[in-house]
C-alpha cells in the first residue's frame, strides 16, 4: 500500500510541473526503479523541502556526468620541478605585504600626490610653452626692455621719496634728503612718468600704421588706423589731469591697448608673437604704475600739489579776463577824459 501510494503522489506531482512534462516520458523507467527502491526507507525520508521529482533527476545528472575539470598532473609535476629565480633588486620590505588600513590609504594619498605633481608639472609647462619668447626677435625684446626702464626708474623713484618723506615725519630729519628735497624730487617725477606714458601709448599705435603700411596680413584701412588714431586721442589728455588720476587711466589705455594687439595677433594682423611679447611689456608697465600709485598713496595727507597742467589752464584763462578787464576799465577812463577835455 505505501509503495503504491507513494508512487501515485510522486507521478501526480510529475505531471503538475509543466516544465517536466516533456522529460516524463524520457525519465519515466529510471524513476519508478528509484522510487521502487525508496519506498522501502522510512516515511521520514519524503517529507523534504523540494520536490522529490527535482531531487531524482539531479542524482539522475550528477551520475551520469563527469566531474567539472580534469586536472593535469603531468603539467604539474613539471611546475612543481621548476625553481624560482631570485630577485634581490625587486624585493621590498613592503613587496609581500598586504596593504590594509593606514597602508592601502597611505599608498592611495602617495599616489594622489605623485598624480596632482604631475598635473602640476604639466600645468607649469603650458603656462611656459604660452608665454614663451623664443620667437620673439632679440633686436625687438631688447630694446622693448630697454623702453620699461624709464616706468621702472620714475616708479623707484617716487616709492623713495615717499619713504624719505615718511621717514622725516617720523624721526624729524630724512635719511639722505629733507623732506622738503624729497617732496620737490616727487613733483619733478609726475610729469616725467605721466608724459613719458603718453609717448609710449602713442607709440604703440602707431606701430599698427606701420604695419598697414607693410601691408602685413592684408590691407585693412580704417580698421587698423582707427587702433594709433584712438590711442594717440586718449593718451595726451591724461597729462592735463592730476597725478593719480592720470597714472590710473594710462594703467586702463596699456590694457585696452595690450588686448587689442592680441587680438591682432590673433587674427593675423600682427606676427604671432607679438601677443606675448606685448603681454610682457605690459605687465612691467602696469605693475610700475601701480608700484607710484601705492607710494603716493602713503604720503597723500603730507605733501602738496603743484598746480598742474589743468590749473595752468584755468589760471591763464582768469588772467585773460582779469586783463580784459583792466583794459576796459583804462579804455573807460580815456574817454572819460577825452569827454572832459571836449
Amino acid at each position: 500500500m505505501f509503495r503504491n501510494g507513494a508512487t501515485r503522489s510522486l507521478l501526480r506531482s510529475l505531471n503538475a510541473q509543466p516544465t517536466l512534462r516533456n522529460t516524463q516520458s524520457a525519465f519515466r523507467p529510471q524513476l519508478r526503479s528509484q522510487l521502487c527502491t525508496l519506498s522501502t526507507r522510512r516515511p521520514q525520508a519524503l517529507a523534504v523541502g523540494k520536490p522529490l521529482a527535482l531531487q531524482l533527476m539531479r542524482a539522475q545528472s550528477s551520475n551520469t556526468r563527469g566531474p567539472m575539470d580534469t586536472i593535469d598532473t603531468k603539467r604539474e609535476q613539471s611546475i612543481a620541478q621548476q625553481k624560482l629565480e631570485v630577485d634581490p633588486a625587486h624585493v621590498s620590505s613592503t613587496s609581500s605585504i598586504h596593504p590594509v588600513l593606514g597602508e592601502a590609504k597611505t599608498e592611495e594619498s602617495g599616489e594622489r600626490d605623485t598624480e596632482m605633481l604631475a598635473g602640476v608639472k604639466t600645468d607649469l609647462q603650458t603656462i611656459r610653452d604660452t608665454f614663451s619668447l623664443e620667437d620673439v626677435p632679440r633686436q625687438a625684446y631688447y630694446i622693448g626692455l630697454a623702453g620699461v626702464l624709464p616706468y621702472v626708474a620714475t616708479s623707484a623713484s617716487t616709492i623713495y621719496c615717499a619713504w624719505e618723506i615718511n621717514h622725516a615725519a617720523a624721526n624729524g630729519v630724512g635719511f639722505l634728503m629733507s623732506e622738503k628735497t624729497a617732496e620737490l624730487m616727487l613733483h619733478i617725477l609726475e610729469p616725467l612718468q605721466v608724459g613719458y606714458g603718453a609717448t609710449i601709448i602713442s607709440f604703440l599705435g602707431a606701430i599698427h600704421w606701420g604695419l598697414e603700411f607693410a601691408k602685413y596680413g592684408g590691407q585693412h584701412g580704417y580698421s587698423r588706423y582707427s587702433i594709433g588714431v584712438i590711442s594717440t586721442a586718449l593718451a595726451w589728455p591724461t597729462i592735463l589731469l592730476p597725478v593719480e588720476y592720470a597714472l590710473i587711466s594710462q594703467f586702463l589705455i596699456f590694457n585696452f591697448l595690450y588686448y587689442t594687439d592680441s587680438r591682432a595677433s590673433k587674427n593675423g594682423w600682427a606676427p604671432p608673437w607679438y601677443g606675448v611679447y606685448r603681454f610682457v611689456l605690459t605687465f612691467i608697465v602696469g605693475a610700475s604704475i601701480v608700484a607710484s600709485l601705492i607710494g603716493r598713496g602713503q604720503i597723500a595727507d603730507r605733501i602738496g600739489r603743484l598746480p598742474g597742467p589743468a590749473d595752468r589752464v584755468r589760471e591763464l584763462r582768469e588772467h585773460q579776463q582779469q586783463e580784459y578787464e583792466n583794459e576796459e576799465e583804462a579804455r573807460r577812463q580815456l574817454l572819460a577824459e577825452k569827454d572832459e577835455e571836449e
